[in-house]
């Protein structure tokens, strides 16, 4: 799928991509208007209509995947909701083989997210991740998300990338675009981000569902 001798540098999306989505997709859509209709005392519908409403307003801002805007946006305890789940936090199962795989090729590993520093910690603390990872980049860190060309100009700058030797993987087709307008190289997308749904199709970009299919090709 890719001439690995022209990459130096994979550049990995977090939620989705190494961990499994269903943490999110259960916390944001399933989780929090559960407690919001709960505390408000209102129905189920009207709280999820609320909360993807607000979603709604600021998707693909860095506010959207801020948790501090959230705890004050819904007056929700949103770390304190996050623990609750820490059992539903886990990575992919073909991540780490796929990461030790990259290491072994000499390829720098480098985990760029949209998660909010509390977020990515918690993580972190509750996966093996961090050790499959030579550096990694919250958003929130630039002051700008994936979906804004000065993230990646940041990320660039910060670890001195040349990006027409990366490749970057992540599961929003937005963003993977994001990435090849700012000069990144190779898209790779993940069509299976959600293990509890069914595979999402790409347009425009290659996507794959298990990273086993690149190692053959990695480790000549």
């Amino acid at each position: 799928m890719f001439d690995w001798k022209t990459i130096d540098t994979v550049l990995l999306d977090m939620d989705g991509t190494l961990l499994d989505l269903h943490f999110d997709n259960h916390f944001w859509l399933s989780l929090v208007p559960q407690e919001l209709g709960r505390q408000r005392g209102i129905s189920h519908d009207l709280a999820q209509q609320l909360v993807v409403d607000a979603y709604g307003k600021v998707a693909g801002t860095l506010d959207w995947y801020c948790l501090d805007y959230w705890q004050t946006q819904l007056q929700l305890d949103i770390m304190g909701l996050h623990r609750t789940l820490v059992d539903r936090i886990q990575l992919r199962q073909d991540s780490m083989p796929f990461l030790d795989a990259l290491a072994a090729a000499g390829k720098k590993r480098i985990l760029v997210t949209n998660a909010h520093p509390k977020s990515l910690a918690l993580k972190l603390e509750h996966t093996e991740l961090a050790i499959g990872l030579d550096a990694m980049i919250s958003s929130h860190e630039t002051g700008y998300p994936k979906e804004h060309p000065q993230f990646w100009q940041t990320l660039f700058e910060k670890f001195a990338l040349d990006p027409s030797r990366c490749l970057f993987i992540d599961d929003s087709e937005p963003i993977l675009n994001a990435a090849r307008i700012a000069g990144v190289a190779h898209q790779l997308g993940i069509s299976n981000p959600d293990s509890q749904k069914p595979l999402k199709a790409f347009n425009d970009f290659p996507a794959i569902d298990d990273y086993h299919l690149l190692l053959a090709d990695l480790r000549r």
